[in-house]
């Protein structure tokens, strides 16, 4: 199947580029910016002609900021050919949905969707994804596109355009709103975020890094979704509560606090079940936290949130802040917040990816009958060894025997004279002969 998708350049369409072309669609982009060079990146090609890809595609996928979404929707929507669909992944509904239904031809299928996570995800497991079909207008494509999304581990949530924006002025309008708020009060207060963090709670830690992800992220999009007409309702409520929880601290009235909070705590429902789930977030960084006080003297891998750079080294000090580790004699100080701890095996591929590593050819005699491939596996699962190739076989020795040569990596910041003895003590144990 072909599908064009219009804004294909942005960060959110490059994700669902890719993620079509894995599963074996046709894939073609379109961005306003012209940038060839991203779909060239994506090895895929660039509507140069958009008016013919758009007649010749089985489904058009509008992904662009919410307050052009309208009109580019009734640019692109008159030009589609019957049968096709037309599908949109803003996180709002109403008007898109709407707008796709005004301009579609009656013989063009129309689908509202939003997927729930950002174009950083790796893939579509355990993620949500809403889509809001039109009665008689997605009979055809929405079982196409639930399937495919599922088939790769989506959570799949079908509702209408209203509820779905009535939900999200809350679940993104009043979450967003409030993290970013929080920001802008330590903005207004001048605060100190980077010192506070030496005297933080857990909880506290979590909300600043969640208010920290989102002010990290595009301003527009998060204003876009700011948007959603159902907001505003949300806002007032939020601030007349925020009002009036003010004035009651004002007044010193504890009572009225506590009776606040019971109230929402009884509306809220299942306290116990969100304490559960806190809890466990909570104690996953305490955990991770503990592993770097146990590996003082080990080796160990972290790598940065934002550069992506690993550094690899002898553990040496751990405070609440931060980690020291030793590689060659110079040490390193990495803030623990900015850092993911690797584990062993994580640490052990990038070993193999990064180090340089050193080759031994080893020659042995097996008996007729033997698998050359066998020994090879056994050989490649001992520890130190990155990989294990046959590079000869020799069967003019005699009737009986067959004479091997492996090609053994062996990891690079090992011992490799110890690691070659290890190989050989395999290969002589299992009743070869070494040549």
């Amino acid at each position: 199947m072909k599908i064009l998708i219009i804004g294909g350049t942005g960060e959110t369409g490059q994700w669902f580029t890719k993620f079509y072309k894995k599963h074996g669609w046709d894939v073609t982009v379109w961005g306003a910016n012209a940038r060839h060079d991203i779909a060239e990146s994506l090895g895929v090609p660039f509507a140069d002609d958009l008016n013919s890809e758009i007649v010749h595609s089985d489904v058009v996928m509008i992904s662009v900021p919410i307050d052009i979404t309208e009109q580019v929707i009734s640019d692109i929507a008159p030009k589609m050919k019957a049968g096709s669909l037309l599908m949109d992944i803003t996180s709002i509904k109403a008007v898109p949905v709407n707008a796709m239904l005004q301009y579609a031809p009656p013989g063009v299928e129309v689908l509202g969707t939003h997927p729930m996570f950002g174009p950083t995800i790796v893939d579509l497991q355990g993620q949500i994804v809403i889509l809001v079909p039109v009665e008689g207008r997605s009979e055809h494509w929405l079982p196409v596109i639930r399937s495919l999304y599922e088939g790769q581990g989506a959570h799949i949530e079908v509702t209408s355009a209203q509820e779905h924006d009535r939900m999200m002025a809350v679940v993104q309008g009043l979450t967003h709103f409030a993290y970013i708020s929080i920001g802008s009060a330590m903005a207004e207060l001048d605060f100190d975020v980077a010192r506070s963090r030496r005297f933080m709670s857990p909880v506290y830690e979590i909300m600043v890094d969640f208010a920290g992800r989102i002010l990290a992220q595009n301003p527009y999009l998060y204003a876009m979704i700011q948007m959603n007409p159902e907001v505003k309702v949300v806002h007032e409520v939020f601030m007349k509560v925020c009002r009036e929880m003010s004035d009651q601290i004002k007044r010193g009235d504890i009572q009225a606090f506590v009776d606040t909070m019971k109230h929402s705590a009884v509306h809220f429902g299942d306290t116990q079940a969100a304490l559960g789930r806190s809890d466990k977030l909570i104690n996953a960084k305490i955990a991770e936290f503990q592993e770097l006080i146990h590996s003082i003297g080990s080796e160990r891998g972290l790598r940065h949130q934002y550069s992506g750079v690993t550094h690899v080294g002898t553990v040496k000090k751990v405070t609440p802040l931060t980690v020291t580790i030793e590689r060659s004699g110079r040490e390193i100080e990495l803030k623990i917040e900015n850092t993911r701890l690797l584990h062993r095996d994580e640490l052990a591929e990038w070993k193999k990816q990064n180090l340089k590593h050193n080759s031994r050819d080893v020659s042995v005699i097996i008996p007729h009958g033997a698998s050359p491939e066998v020994i090879r596996d056994l050989v490649s699962q001992l520890d130190g060894v990155v990989s294990d190739e046959i590079i000869d076989i020799y069967d003019g020795l005699d009737s009986d025997s067959i004479s091997v040569t492996f090609r053994v990596t062996l990891m690079g910041d090992l011992d490799v004279g110890e690691l070659h003895r290890g190989v050989n003590n395999l290969l002589t144990g299992i009743g070869c002969t070494l040549r």
